[in-house]
């Protein structure tokens, strides 16, 4: 494996996710699959079913799964709401400390060129991150190949289209973009492992992935959160009347309902 790192420890984990899948075990507080022991259960499952790492959100999840000594990775992030932004994924360093704190094994950041609550640009967090926790993998979450070139530039092992389709510029797309996800991996071959992430919904696209170049898959809401697919049953039998997409991209409370 060529990379950027030559610490041993660092290129082992990237090793071990190599060609596997990586699964997104999140829920809400306001959402109906809510419970307290919910996500160790999420993640006891994607275990048994072969899955090489976990993606959590939140400290307080980090945690619970941890505890529950599954043996598996952990990329951690910590979603943040605001309305005057679009940034969401472990904003500032504040989040970034606490995920660490919990945890997380490799630290996912928003990496792309919009302007936080704070009024900072996002990716100007990954050089502060880089410099503090310099033993921990980097998940930059782009949105396109621009911001993939400069996260990596900046100190990130891993990036991800996971923000294509939650930026302004992306808030049209339907599905992913395997051609652009196909010229990262061949941008950055030598320089970052491109995990794909966001919008796939079948072993199939998965397993496409791996073919045109992605060191491994992340999965969420098609393994993990029923009430998304189920509505996009929904959205498909009803002709399309209503975007089940808007549901995925909407802002949470952190309140239990």
């Amino acid at each position: 494996m060529k990379m950027k790192t030559n610490d041993p420890k660092k290129l082992a984990l990237l090793e071990s996710l190599k060609g596997g899948l990586i699964v997104s075990c999140q829920t809400q507080k306001d959402e109906p699959i809510y419970t307290e022991d919910m996500v160790v259960k999420m993640a006891e499952c994607a275990k048994w079913g072969g899955a090489v790492g976990l993606r959590l959100n939140s400290p307080e999840q980090i945690r619970k799964v941890k505890e529950a000594n599954l043996g598996l990775p952990i990329i951690g992030l910590y979603k943040v709401w605001h309305e005057d932004t679009d940034v969401f994924i472990t904003p500032t360093m504040k989040e970034v400390d606490e995920i660490v704190a919990a945890g997380a094994d490799i630290i996912a950041i928003d990496c792309t060129a919009q302007k936080t609550h704070e009024g900072t640009i996002a990716w100007d967090l990954l050089p502060q991150v880089r410099k503090k926790y310099p033993d921990h993998l980097i998940f930059a979450d782009v949105s396109n190949i621009e911001e993939a070139k400069h996260a990596s530039a900046n100190g990130a092992e891993i990036v991800a289209p996971t923000l294509y389709g939650y930026t302004q510029e992306t808030a049209h797309i339907e599905g992913a973009d395997f051609r652009m996800v196909a010229e990262m991996c061949r941008e950055l071959q030598e320089e970052a492992c491109v995990m794909m992430e966001g919008h796939i919904y079948s072993p199939e696209d998965a397993m496409k992935c791996i073919f045109i170049g992605c060191h491994s898959v992340v999965v969420g809401s098609a393994i993990t959160r029923p009430h998304y697919v189920t509505k996009r049953f929904v959205d498909c039998l009803g002709k399309y009347q209503n975007n089940w997409r808007d549901a995925e991209r909407a802002k949470h409370s952190n309140e239990l309902k």
